[in-house]
């Protein structure tokens, strides 16, 4: 933090990509405490800074220091399992070369991020390696750490529980991502890589947008005349950041107004008026789903998806899919377009739905053909896109391409440049649903703008499965999420609200429990002028009674004590207003919600236990 001194840093650091110099005369110090992310567009050297403060990448010039026994943990956005083996001996390995970690380390923290040491490294699924190079990289109590797209391929869980664990991190930490909720909740400071200037704000990244835009204005008072490179390369910026916020204004006014139709229609269906609203409604149904049921069989025995699932999809929803991974999503994406055929229920589509499916796996691009021939592989120079003819160099320029990329080989375009020639020929083609799973993986932070712009204009049907927390609230009308053991719970709104939801029903059955205590604790004092000798046999041991007498009192203080802490906590200012203060609530209100949660389990018992012996 401000004041201590860093524990790296970079003086007069310069490196170059070919002829293109990434940086020049970059001078960056990182301290104890500090939470910062690096942001920038795609192509401009994040990646490669990241790694020449871990060391890996040496310097064209400058200077790199570290303080001396400062342990440095990387994590690479794409991390290398060549060598083979086991997921614990990778765990275990040092990737400097040092003595392997002690077994009990590895356990715990193989423990903590659910995964089977026995496993083998080519088994793992994307987010299963994820997890297994994080172990590895929050392994020996670094001091630094440096972690590069974290949240790739990790379900809405573990992203909250990296989280956690990151917040109360004591070292210095740096992070790339494009998961804007990560990075608004972890960080109070942001570093702004932009056209091979670093550029710093002591503050989350919550306020980048207007920052980023501030500069901007000063940078055009100070300089009227711009040269073309520059003006190429702020292109984004201005699109992306000043005109994107004006836009957001009217469209999210537009998004609440389809969120608060999507709660009514959902209260209509709870009612006996469900099929008078369905004859209404019958041109604008795209999914009835009834009653659906969905069963797996595993070697540990069946293991419910579906159970009873029932929703109503219309033209112009945008429904939001969450949960772990393996809880179902694509199963239950596959069921409601008609890809898979559930056990039980029935599935209606409503008349010349035509969809289109974008999967996590992506497809691929011929690397020698060019951007045109990609659109248009018969020849040409239009093509149709949703009911109108465009030219192909127009369509390109909406994807942000330049005129003079039009005919350049795909192989010639950088991994975010791919992803949106990508998107081009998706949205190209035509529909009216469109079904997105997992799109944002991968994906830089202008990909995912252009994406959320281009979903916002499309006017059909949207279904998008996703753990892109921002992405989803600024994007649905309505979240299913899938529960685990064939349970769904389907909330009006994005995923704020679906977890203010589930907050709220934390809290009613926290009340009902503390009801029942209180109604326990005043049957039993009613029971006083019974006979003795029933009375003995009827009645709790002297100690377990007083602790049952008490525990009203405790619950009822320890919730109040929650509730003041979380209120606390739900001041977006708190951490950049005072960290240490932020640290301290955060692990309070994990002990505090520990001993609730074992207060209202004894209670519980015990009122089980002498509901047993009075009988």
């Amino acid at each position: 933090m401000a004041g201590d001194p860093p524990l790296i840093a970079l003086n007069d650091a310069r490196l170059r990509f070919g002829e293109r110099p990434l940086f020049d005369g970059l001078s960056l110090t990182l301290s104890k405490g500090e939470r910062a992310c690096l942001v920038g567009r795609n192509g401009s050297g994040k990646s490669s800074l990241l790694k020449v403060i871990a060391g890996l990448q040496d310097l064209d010039g400058g200077e790199r220091f570290v303080q001396p026994r400062t342990v440095v943990s990387y994590l690479p956005q794409d991390p290398d399992f060549s060598g083979g083996g086991s997921v614990a001996d990778y765990v275990a390995r040092d990737p400097a070369g040092g003595p392997d970690a002690p077994p009990h380390a590895v356990e715990a923290a193989l423990l903590r991020l659910s995964l089977d040491g026995t496993r083998r490294l080519n088994s793992l699924s994307g987010g299963e390696g994820r997890r297994a190079a994080l172990a590895r990289c929050l392994l020996g109590d670094p001091a630094i750490l440096l972690l590069d797209e974290p949240t790739n391929h990790l379900d809405l869980p573990t992203i909250e529980w990296l989280e956690g664990e990151l917040q109360r991190f004591r070292g210095a930490l740096l992070v790339i991502s494009h998961d804007r909720s990560f990075l608004g909740s972890l960080t109070n400071t942001t570093l702004w890589l932009d056209r091979g200037r670093l550029q710093r704000l002591d503050k989350s990244f919550r306020h980048f947008e207007a920052w980023a835009e501030e500069l901007q204005q000063r940078e055009a008072e100070a300089q009227h005349k711009l040269d073309r490179q520059i003006v190429r390369e702020e292109r984004w910026l201005q699109r992306g950041v000043t005109a994107r916020r004006k836009r957001n204004q009217g469209r999210l006014a537009r998004l609440q107004g389809l969120r608060k139709e999507r709660a009514e229609w959902l209260r209509q269906l709870g009612t006996a008026k469900l099929e008078s609203a369905s004859s209404g409604r019958s041109g604008n149904l795209v999914i009835e789903a009834t009653g659906i049921g969905k069963t797996f069989e595993t070697t540990d025995g069946p293991l419910p998806i579906l159970q009873d699932f029932s929703t109503r999809i219309r033209r112009g929803d945008r429904l939001g899919i969450i949960g772990p991974n393996g809880a179902g999503k694509s199963t239950l994406v596959k069921i409601l377009t008609g890809a898979m055929t559930a056990d039980s229920g029935s599935l209606r589509l409503g008349s010349n739905v035509v969809p289109l499916y974008f999967d996590q796996r992506r497809e691929s691009l011929d690397p020698e053909a060019s951007l045109w021939e990609s659109l248009i592989p018969g020849g040409g120079d239009t093509l149709l896109v949703r009911g109108r003819q465009r030219h192909v160099v127009s369509y390109l320029k909406d994807f942000l391409f330049e005129e003079g990329q039009a005919r350049q080989p795909v192989k010639a375009l950088s991994g975010g440049e791919k992803a949106r020639l990508l998107l081009a020929r998706l949205f190209a083609q035509p529909s009216n649903l469109l079904v997105l799973d997992e799109p944002t993986n991968d994906l830089d932070m202008e990909t995912l703008d252009l994406l959320q712009e281009v979903i916002d204009d499309y006017e059909g049907t949207l279904i998008l499965v996703s753990h892109d927390r921002d992405f989803l609230d600024r994007l649905v009308t309505a979240v299913i999420g899938m529960e685990g053991y064939g349970r769904t719970l389907e909330v009006p709104g994005g995923y704020s609200d679906y977890q203010r939801h589930r907050l709220a029903e934390g809290e009613a059955a926290r009340a009902a429990r503390q009801s029942r205590a209180k109604a326990g604790k005043t049957g039993e004092a009613t029971q006083k002028g019974s006979d003795t000798r029933a009375r003995s046999r009827s009645k709790l041991g002297y100690k377990d009674q007083r602790e049952l007498d008490g525990l009203p009192d405790r619950i009822e203080n320890l919730t109040a004590a929650v509730a003041k802490l979380e209120g606390a906590l739900a001041d977006p200012e708190l951490f950049s207003r005072d960290p240490g203060a932020f640290t301290r609530a955060t692990e309070d209100l994990a002990k505090l919600q520990a001993e609730l949660e074992t207060a209202e389990e004894r209670w519980l018992e015990l009122e089980s236990l002498r509901e047993a012996l009075a009988q």
